[in-house]
């Protein structure tokens, strides 16, 4: 297989999630008005008085999202006919850069019970449909107006996500997804767009159209690769309601690497999912708190992007080929000449002329490194990481004009050794792929979903809470032992999981008498922790 890498930062995916209308002003803020039931159109007139504008109606839940003047909201909260108004906070994306993933949570050790109806809602920037990796049978999806059709992906998250999910097996290309069977049903809704950010009252719209696209006894898992910072009591709510109804809500915990929450992953209704990397160490990005409850693969976690998204890169150096990730927003093309230490690519690089420039990471961006190659008459730029590991980076938009790679920190110091004893003469190519190296939360999320699918299938009869259970008291223990905040109670683990609740039944054996966690649910099994 083809390695090939795409890095996505929270920048380039803040995108525009369930927009019903226009963003609001410069000059005003978006709010969540509740009010009271039948009083809908009393308290639009009121917005309208305040020289607001409604953005979204969540009339089944006596809602709307609308956006005000500054200064106008405290009026408008204290209509008699409102309950509550909150500020219709944003939730973005969760993903870095980036399926040794598969094995790590067994999803190779245990099959889709095909004929239990699952189906997993995955909320995000939509599902390449013509992808040659992904499955059409059992997948449907949700348009929104504002973010283009759900069979389309303007910026390659979601597409990533549903492929470490289900991506085709045995079809002797690309990657095999966590779930490697077929018959597992996919509803995509599509709430970002090709760039932008989300709002929280998008995220209840999402879940609400989650719901009406379950089937009759079809247990529910939906993917949330998205968060942010803020609290909503409305978005709390409706996940708490959705828990009650049976359905499994799984969000990312977030990439800001400290210990602060993240919504909607650290509501105690929603698991939130930390990221590990190959050797099942905590990625320095991963959430660490309170309400981290699993752990999933999250570094360098190969899976598919629309086509031709990604870059597939390669570089020779006399004679002898490197593993190398095309940086993001590279231009595709071939490049060779002599290799030139350019250093940190702080300045034009004077002596890059006609010249491949070989730079070390660190102090600028990539992007500005590229560039002085360039501005030096460069041909090709070949970036080497400055800590242990493969380079994934990305030129965040900017436009060069010559091709651009990275590569591991051990390879570099040996380009450096050989630059030191002679000529070295070196090729670069970088073209067109289509499956990508990301990073983040956002793709551990997605293992977690699919080990919950797995093992819901073989146990239909269970519980949302019983499958929640059962995943936390087989999770593989990592750092401290028990359940900590950075692992939560460890990386899941889909035959152990299967296993356990063969062995005690879903509501378990009851020999602890325990209450089967805070979220409600059956009585306490042998060796059930509790839930977040």
């Amino acid at each position: 297989m083809t390695r090939v890498t795409t890095s996505l930062g929270l920048s380039a995916l803040a995108l525009a999630m369930f927009a019903g209308s226009a963003a609001a002003d410069e000059g005003s803020a978006r709010y969540i008005v509740k009010y009271q039931a039948g009083q809908g159109a009393a308290v639009q007139a009121a917005v309208a008085a305040q020289q607001g504008q409604v953005m979204r109606e969540l009339s089944a839940r006596h809602a709307i999202s609308v956006s005000l003047p500054q200064g106008r909201a405290d009026a408008l909260a204290r209509h008699p006919h409102v309950e509550f108004l909150e500020e219709d906070v944003k939730r973005f994306p969760m993903a870095e850069t980036t399926p040794y993933g598969v094995i790590q949570v067994q999803g190779d050790q245990l099959g889709l019970n095909a004929s239990a109806p699952t189906k997993v809602c995955i909320i995000d920037s939509g599902y390449d449909l013509a992808h040659e990796d992904l499955l059409s049978a059992g997948v449907d999806g949700t348009n929104d107006s504002g973010t283009g059709n759900w069979f389309t992906d303007e910026n390659g998250h979601g597409t990533h996500v549903a492929g470490t999910i289900a991506a085709a097996s045995n079809n002797g290309i690309g990657v095999v997804g966590v779930v490697s069977d077929p018959g597992l049903n996919l509803h995509i809704i599509k709430v970002f767009g090709a760039d932008g950010w989300a709002y929280s009252s998008g995220l209840v719209a999402a879940l609400d159209a989650c719901k009406a696209a379950r089937g009759a006894n079809e247990n529910l898992v939906i993917n949330m690769s998205l968060g942010g910072s803020r609290k909503s009591r409305f978005e709390e709510q409706a996940f708490a309601q959705a828990d009650s109804e049976g359905i499994l809500s799984v969000a990312a915990a977030g990439n800001d690497g400290t210990t602060r929450d993240s919504f909607p992953a650290s509501y105690g209704s929603v698991v939130s999912v930390a990221a590990i990397d190959e050797q099942k160490q905590i990625a320095s990005f991963s959430q660490q708190n309170a309400q981290v409850e699993f752990s999933g693969p999250g570094v360098a976690v190969l899976s598919t992007v629309p086509m031709g998204t990604a870059s597939v890169a390669s570089l020779t150096a006399n004679n002898t080929d490197y593993a190398a990730e095309g940086m993001e927003d590279s231009p595709s093309g071939s490049a060779s000449g002599e290799m030139v230490d350019c250093g940190l690519g702080e300045s034009a690089c004077a002596a890059a002329g006609g010249k491949v420039c070989l730079i070390s990471r660190g102090n600028i961006s990539f992007a500005d490194k590229v560039l002085n190659c360039q501005a030096g008459g460069g041909s090709a730029a070949v970036i080497f990481n400055n800590e242990p590991g493969m380079l994934y980076g990305t030129l965040g938009g900017v436009a060069t004009n010559i091709p651009s790679v990275g590569i591991s920190d051990v390879d570099g110091a040996t380009l450096l050794q050989a630059l030191s004893s002679g000529v070295v003469n070196a090729s670069v190519d970088v073209g067109a792929g289509n499956y990508a190296y990301f990073n983040g939360t956002s793709m551990a999320t997605p293992h977690v979903v699919a080990v919950a699918a797995l093992v819901w299938s073989n146990h239909s009869s269970c519980s949302n809470v019983d499958i929640r259970n059962a995943l936390a008291a087989t999770a593989e223990d990592l750092g401290a032992t028990g359940r900590d905040n950075a692992y939560g109670y460890g990386l899941v683990q889909a035959k152990l999981a299967s296993d356990y609740l063969t062995t005690y039944g879903c509501a378990g054996d009851g020999s602890n008498g325990g209450d089967g966690g805070n979220g409600g649910g059956g009585g306490g099994g042998k060796g059930k922790p509790k839930r977040l």
